[in-house]
């Protein structure tokens, strides 16, 4: 976690609605130090009224824990938000217009930068040429990452500032290939447009009330000067808090980057999306099972190498067989080195897609955290939606079992993997509570959660995350519409208003309303963000 300075002022905070297990009515809440120091009634509240530096009229407004994303690629992030976006490009041709707009909007960029096409969603379902590409650039070097970022179609001037030989290049990019033509576009990228591109999301993030992101850098999706440098300016500027992983099968490089663990996107396999997550049948639409980066003896090797070392290990893992090797690898650790041990270091799997009732047994019993992203399935779930394309319909509806894992005992940590998904914590929330194949749908309150003090303890804090006396005072204001408590039999269908259920309420996240809107965010005491006007 990036080490930062506190406000040092009391403030109180007053005739609103703040959510806390430790009052469920409260209506004022107590900052000092940088720490929640009190919670409860408007009554009661007069009694701080003339000791506190400043007093906060809340007007109504809902306050709750700041949210942490715990999947955030920072740097990607921050250029896609200054960048090309072709996320919402309805056809190639509309989308090799906007390269052209962009090329010529930007002449003085040493490499133009896009990112978010989706050929799945075009008509007639084929990505943009390398011929086409070099005709909308006029011969410039050119990045179009696919929405998942596990693939890329290129400029031929690009390709030419790759060292080596990438093999076929005439389609989109991926694996190997991807990798590097990826690092020769971010290494054309100056420190400076770099730096701009982190203060850009960190302060996107801070505009939608999260507090605390997770950063997954690694060699194969950044560099070194790229991770160092966010984990300096989180430390030294205000904003969200950082945690750092860095994904390599290095323990001591990631303990001297500054990192909490070799961990992140240490891939396993690849994307759904790209064909490249490693499936034990084929796909249904390729003749091909995917990519394997590491088997079950690379797991095990690095999940000892990160618990002898202090660290965190983790891995990237889509696929029901990478799934499996991750589990498999981490079961032969517990087996050297004991369960106790391996349990104890809280190790991760991200996005953990594809899974059974064993694999999500197994997780149970490994402590492993599984570091899941929601929006991925209203983006690709459903009988029509990329999933079922790839998989077909019957393996596509196993996907994302949040319901499951949280039966079983799985710590659960919610993110965006931004900028495969928009930064969006309620659009989260809202995602796994509404999931698209319901039974796999969570409560609302299970959801808000893990996106909430399961970030925390993903990063071992049990301690934070939850507006509590004596927790770190990261939370954000919230104009809202009427708080509704969920009746605990019914995970979506049915809600309560109901005072007497002693439950502090959470926004109505039913789809078609308004989601609530971030007035302000406070990291450590320090406010970070206030929207215009409040």
């Amino acid at each position: 976690m990036s080490e930062r300075s506190v406000d040092v002022r009391t403030v109180l905070l007053r005739r609103g609605e703040i959510h806390s297990p430790a009052d469920p009515f409260a209506t004022a809440m107590v900052v000092e130090a940088g720490q929640v120091a009190w919670v409860g009634s408007e009554g009661a509240a007069d009694a701080f009224a003339d000791g506190v530096d400043e007093v906060v009229d809340l007007d109504g407004a809902l306050v709750t824990p700041a949210f942490t994303d715990a999947h955030v690629h920072t740097t990607a992030t921050g250029l896609a938000l200054t960048g090309l976006d072709l996320s919402d490009a309805p056809s190639l041709e509309a989308a090799l217009a906007r390269v052209r707009d962009f090329a010529a909007a930007r002449p003085d960029d040493r490499v133009l930068l896009g990112h978010g096409w989706d050929a799945a969603r075009w008509p007639g379902g084929r990505p943009p040429t390398r011929a086409e590409l070099d005709e909308a650039t006029g011969g410039r070097p050119l990045y179009l990452s696919r929405i998942d970022v596990h693939s890329a179609v290129a400029t031929t001037a690009l390709l030419d500032l790759v060292p080596g030989d990438l093999g076929p290049v005439d389609g989109p990019l991926t694996a190997d290939a991807h990798h590097a033509v990826r690092a020769a576009a971010f290494g054309a990228i100056t420190p400076a447009q770099r730096t701009e591109a982190q203060r850009a999301a960190l302060a996107h993030a801070a505009s939608l009330g999260i507090g605390s992101v997770h950063e997954c850098g690694g060699p194969r999706i950044s560099s070194e000067d790229d991770f160092a440098g966010l984990l300096a300016l989180a430390a030294e500027e205000p904003g969200p808090r950082v945690v750092g992983y860095w994904a390599e099968e290095n323990a001591d490089k990631a303990r001297e980057l500054g990192a909490l663990g070799a961990a992140g996107d240490l891939f396993v396999d690849g994307s759904i999306g790209s064909h490249t997550a490693c499936l034990h049948g084929p796909y249904a639409d390729a003749r091909h099972t995917g990519t394997a980066y590491l088997d079950a003896a690379a797991v095990a090797a690095h999940v000892i190498a990160c618990t002898e070392a202090g660290l965190q290990a983790g891995f990237h893992a889509i696929g029901d067989a990478a799934v499996t090797a991750v589990v498999e690898g981490t079961r032969a650790a517990a087996d050297k080195i004991g369960l106790a041990r391996v349990r104890a270091a809280r190790h991760r799997v991200e996005h953990a897609e594809m899974l059974t009732p064993e694999t999500i047994a197994a997780f149970a019993e490994l402590g492993l955290t599984a570091s899941v992203q929601p929006a991925f399935d209203a983006l690709w779930g459903g009988e029509d939606g990329m999933y079922a394309q790839r998989l077909g319909a019957e393996r596509a509806r196993t996907l994302n079992p949040f319901a499951a894992l949280l039966r079983a005992g799985v710590p659960l940590a919610f993110g965006s993997d931004s900028p495969v998904t928009p930064l969006d914590p309620w659009g989260t929330v809202r995602a796994a509570a509404f999931h698209r194949t319901p039974g796999h749908r969570v409560s609302v309150r299970a959801a808000f959660t893990a996106h909430t003090r399961g970030g925390w303890r993903a990063v071992g804090r049990d301690d934070a995350g939850v507006l509590v006396p004596g927790a770190p005072a990261d939370y954000a204001v919230w104009r809202t519409g009427e708080l509704v408590v969920q009746a605990p039999d019914d995970r979506v269908a049915r809600w309560s208003t109901d005072p007497r259920s002693g439950t502090p309420g959470l926004p109505d996240l039913t789809p078609g309303r308004d989601l609530p809107v971030c007035l302000r965010t406070v990291v450590g005491g320090r406010t970070v963000f206030v929207r215009p006007g409040e």
